[in-house]
C-alpha cells in the first residue's frame, strides 16, 4: 500500500476569517469549496500540488452557521471545546491532515492490527459545479483526530478528485511532518500504510507543513492543538 498526503486541514471560526487568513499568510485568495451536510461544515480550497505531492490541496474548514450535522460529533475535533476556543481566540491554524489511500478498508485493518481505531468508514459527498464529489473517509464517533492530529484521517476518493479542477495558486507544499512524544507508534502507523512525504520525530506534539508562497516560504504548525 502507498498512501500520500491528500490535503491539509486549516480550522477557522468562519470561512470569511479563513479566507482573510489565507490572503494575509499565503498571499492568495482560496477558491470556492462547498458544503458537507453530513458534518455541518463548509470549506474553501487552495491547490498546493507538487511533483512530490501530486494532488495536494489546502482545505479551510469551518462549522456552517445554522447547519445541524447528521452525526453526533463533527470530524477533525471541530466540536472539541479547546479546539474551537483556541481557533476563535487566536485565529485559523493548521489542525490536521488527510492521507489518500487506494483501499481505505485495508488501511483501517492495518491500523487495527497495531491497536489503532481510526473509526468507521463513512460515505460522504458534496455538490460541485463539475458534479458530485464522492469519497469514503474514516471518522470516529467521537470525532477525534488521534495522536493530537498528527495521525492522518484516511480517505479513498471516487472517480473524481477535487485538486485537478482547482486553479494554480502559486502556493506549493514543500514538506510535511510531525513531532510527538510517542514518535515510535506514530511512525509505525505511517509505515503500515506506506505514507510518503511525511517525516516523524520525537518531541513536543506538533504538526508542521512547509509551503512556498508569493510571500516567500511559510511554515504552518498546529501549535500542539
Amino acid at each position: 500500500m502507498q498512501a500520500r498526503v491528500d490535503h491539509l486541514v486549516i480550522a477557522a471560526d468562519s470561512l470569511d476569517e479563513g479566507a482573510a487568513w489565507c490572503e494575509a499568510t499565503l498571499g492568495v485568495v482560496p477558491a470556492p469549496g462547498g458544503e458537507h451536510p453530513l458534518m455541518g461544515t463548509h470549506n474553501r480550497l487552495l491547490r498546493i500540488a507538487t511533483v512530490d505531492y501530486p494532488r495536494a490541496y489546502l482545505e479551510i474548514i469551518a462549522v456552517q452557521p445554522g447547519r445541524t450535522p447528521q452525526r453526533a460529533r463533527r470530524w477533525f475535533d471541530l466540536d472539541e471545546e479547546g479546539v474551537r476556543d483556541t481557533v476563535r481566540r487566536e485565529g485559523p491554524r493548521l489542525l490536521h491532515f488527510v492521507a489518500a489511500v487506494p483501499d481505505v478498508r485495508t488501511a483501517v485493518a492495518a491500523w487495527q492490527r497495531l491497536g489503532i481505531d481510526r473509526g468507521e468508514v463513512v460515505q460522504a459527498s458534496r455538490a460541485t459545479a463539475r458534479g458530485l464529489l464522492q469519497w469514503q473517509i474514516t471518522v470516529r464517533p467521537d470525532g477525534q483526530r488521534l495522536f493530537r492530529g498528527t495521525l492522518p484521517t484516511l480517505i479513498e476518493w471516487g472517480q473524481v478528485h477535487p485538486a485537478p479542477a482547482l486553479p494554480e495558486s502559486g502556493v506549493t507544499l514543500q514538506g510535511m511532518g510531525a513531532s510527538h512524544a510517542e514518535a515510535g507508534p506514530l511512525r509505525a502507523a505511517c509505515e503500515a500504510i506506506g505514507l510518503q512525504g511525511f517525516a516523524v520525530k520525537e518531541g513536543p506534539t506538533r504538526l508542521c507543513a512547509v509551503l512556498d508562497t508569493p510571500r516567500g516560504r511559510v511554515r504552518l504548525h498546529s501549535g500542539g492543538l
